[in-house]
């Protein structure tokens, strides 16, 4: 019998629902009484975000807002806040907006509280300890990022994407409500969908590992597991049910309600699980090309999955059946390929490579780059090396997922 562990790492607090962002300035006002706002020029200028800093001031919170927060988070822009914002002595931040918004306010909690530069802290529990606490407010429903211990920047000295782990990046509450959505247009909408299914679909394929007393205080990832399996269905379950529908027609609040509660429930279970191959090869893909994370991400995933099919039988069968697929596990473990990219063709997800911009000598190059992601290839259920990210990249850049099948 297989043995049953799980793992979560979440939030004090997670609030979903329509209209929920009228409580931000009483739970704020619970922490402290200083709060920096991360958010981008954008959201800055929208009604709604004026409404929530007004709440937050109406409820005797001094606040100061940092408008500048770049796409991809280049490292110098968030030393820049903390520096410009260090003397306002917050203690508490909120991200309010995308991915990078959120990923801005935990980075800067961390400076706020330890100090040192961004460097100091790459990879896995390298933070020392608490940070500033952070509440994160998304306004896409794609990175799940308020309610996971990882952030993502830009060190534009070396020229990539690097990740920063540890459950002390975990924000200290999540409100997630929809109709911060409703603005989001399309092309943002489908590449944010397309993260998130991403997330869900990597989470619950993730390779398991030996349960150990150490393994969930050592790693910040622990792979496959029964409770991030939990919410990874139902991330899947809500994103083909929803997705189209919140590209087509963004006014839909049921469909925006559907995307952010798989948003969030895709990053309850990354955020345990971790991801793997398609995240590991979109970081050089991102890097060489200046496109979305979500969509090379997306791109990539009906290949990988090709790839691991043989090792997922199972997994994918679950997952088609969660979608309404029916069939032997077998045929199943075929279909539900299928479906992820047809799912991705609708919403406008780029099939291949090359047409996302990858030159085509650098195909090679990008699956040499992509195996030094260690966490990430390790994660993958079928074992990756060189050789087999090769015939990764070559499948995605001429679009030919035959070559993966077995």
């Amino acid at each position: 019998m297989t043995q049953l562990f799980g793992a979560l790492r979440l939030p004090a607090s997670v609030i979903f629902g329509s209209g929920q962002r009228a409580a931000l300035g009483m739970m704020t006002a619970q922490i402290g009484k200083r709060a920096l706002i991360c958010t981008d020029a954008r959201m800055a200028g929208d009604a709604q975000f004026k409404a929530i800093v007004a709440d937050l001031e109406a409820n005797g919170v001094k606040t100061r807002v940092y408008d500048r927060t770049e796409a991809d988070l280049p490292i110098e822009g968030i030393s820049g806040c903390v520096t410009e914002c260090a003397d306002f002595q917050p203690d508490v931040v909120l991200g309010i907006g995308g991915g990078s918004c959120m990923d801005m306010a935990k980075c800067v909690a961390v400076l706020l509280k330890h100090g040192g530069s961004l460097r100091d802290y790459y990879g896995e529990n390298k933070i020392p300890g608490p940070v500033a606490p952070v509440i994160a407010v998304p306004t896409t429903a794609g990175t799940g990022s308020e309610v996971t211990p990882v952030a993502v920047i830009a060190d534009t000295e070396r020229g990539t994407k690097v990740g920063i782990s540890s459950p002390y990046l975990i924000p200290k509450i999540a409100v997630c409500d929809p109709e911060l959505t409703l603005t989001c247009p399309p092309g943002l909408t489908a590449v944010s969908g397309a993260d998130a299914l991403t997330h869900a679909i990597e989470s619950f394929t993730a390779a398991a590992r030996d349960v150990t007393p150490d393994l969930t205080v050592k790693n910040v990832f622990v792979g496959k597991n029964i409770l991030s399996d939990t919410f990874g269905l139902l991330a899947l379950k809500n994103i083909f049910k929803a997705l189209r529908t919140a590209v087509k027609d963004g006014k839909n609040i049921e469909a925006r309600e559907q995307m952010m509660l798989a948003s969030l429930a895709a990053g309850c279970a990354f955020g345990a699980a971790g991801t793997a191959a398609a995240h590991a090869i979109q970081y050089p893909v991102g890097n060489e090309t200046h496109t979305p994370h979500g969509m090379g991400v997306a791109l990539l995933m009906p290949y990988v999955m090709e790839f691991n099919r043989p090792n997922c039988v199972s997994c994918f069968a679950e997952i088609g059946r969660a979608i309404g697929l029916t069939g032997t596990d077998e045929e199943l473990s075929r279909k539900v390929i299928d479906e992820v990219a047809s799912l991705l063709k609708d919403i406008g997800i780029p099939v291949t490579l090359r047409e996302l911009g990858l030159p085509e000598n650098k195909q090679d190059w990008t699956a040499e780059s992509a195996i030094g992601a260690a966490r990430l290839i390790n994660n993958n259920p079928r074992l990756l090396d060189v050789d087999a990210l090769k015939a990764i990249t070559r499948a995605a850049f001429s679009g030919d997922r035959a070559t993966l099948a077995s």
